[in-house]
């Protein structure tokens, strides 16, 4: 993969990260510096609503040796099956996107129509295309109209780095929000999951 600059490509972030606040094996110091360490603008902390304490990232700060900090949370909703989205917070504006629509055991067919309950319940943002950092193609379709962002959803050092956002905005938490809410973003990744590789997990294709 060649090498891009950040003024060709924007800000590079990580929207979908674990620590040892719920089922990571890094401290969130520890995630924070293995990202600082490759390169990137902005990573958001969210780790699992059902692990984690009251006040879990209190010490953790907003801006980490340059890179912008955003403190979220994977929280799990019920649409006929348990589901997740990280709900991610700026100063003023929130970001939620829909995670791993491949993890799950439905067809891409189920999967939209489950999608579409749980907007009943909360506003999606943008929709994650990806699965542990694989991305996942059947889902970065036109039936689903949100902005498509891939990420790690990094539970040890391993996984970080395996996709990442480019997003066009200013350094700014909330400017980072608008942009990706807005669909100013821009997708990269090293590798993709073949649809084979799990059985009924969004395997198969829409029309």
């Amino acid at each position: 993969m060649n090498a891009v600059s950040h003024k060709q490509k924007g800000l590079k972030g990580a929207l979908h990260c674990h620590s040892t606040k719920s089922d990571g094996k890094q401290s969130p110091e520890e995630v924070l510096e293995t990202y600082h360490s490759l390169g990137y603008d902005f990573v958001a902390l969210t780790d699992h609503d059902f692990l984690m304490m009251p006040n879990a990232y209190k010490d953790v700060p907003s801006e980490f040796a340059g890179m912008l900090v955003f403190k979220g949370i994977e929280r799990t909703i019920f649409a006929r099956g348990y589901l997740h989205y990280n709900e991610i917070v700026g100063q003023d504006e929130m970001l939620n996107i829909f995670n791993h629509p491949a993890e799950y055991d439905f067809t891409v067919e189920q999967m939209l129509e489950r999608m579409i309950e749980v907007e009943e319940t909360v506003e999606i943002h943008a929709v994650e295309v990806s699965l542990k950092g694989f991305y996942t193609a059947e889902y970065d379709i036109e039936e689903i109209p949100q902005p498509k962002v891939v990420s790690d959803d990094s539970h040890t050092r391993e996984m970080c780095g395996r996709a990442w956002v480019w997003v066009d905005a200013e350094k700014e938490h909330d400017a980072i929000l608008r942009a990706i809410k807005a669909g100013k973003v821009e997708n990269e990744y090293k590798w993709v999951a073949q649809q084979a590789t799990w059985n009924n997990q969004g395997g198969s294709q829409v029309g």
